[in-house]
């Protein structure tokens, strides 16, 4: 089994996690509902990708819910 036979540098160590920063995540807006999502998803508010429409976003609803979510989608 290996073991390192030299003491690595806190430097040295700290120059190969420099590319281990968190990037900031991309955020855009809904064409349709102008909700805010993440870049190249489908939009869980209103099931569109790409100006099509590809869930449909009502199945799981109850009466109630789907009245009140097809309000609000024709709202904006």
């Amino acid at each position: 089994m290996g073991l390192p036979s030299r003491h690595h540098t806190k430097s040295r160590t700290n120059k190969r996690r420099s590319h281990h920063a968190l990037s900031k995540t991309n955020f855009i807006s809904c064409p349709k509902c102008k909700e805010t999502i993440l870049a190249n998803r489908v939009c869980p508010n209103c099931g569109t990708y790409k100006g099509k429409m590809v869930i449909d976003v009502l199945k799981g609803l109850n009466k109630k819910e789907k009245k009140e979510k097809q309000k609000e989608i024709q709202e904006k």
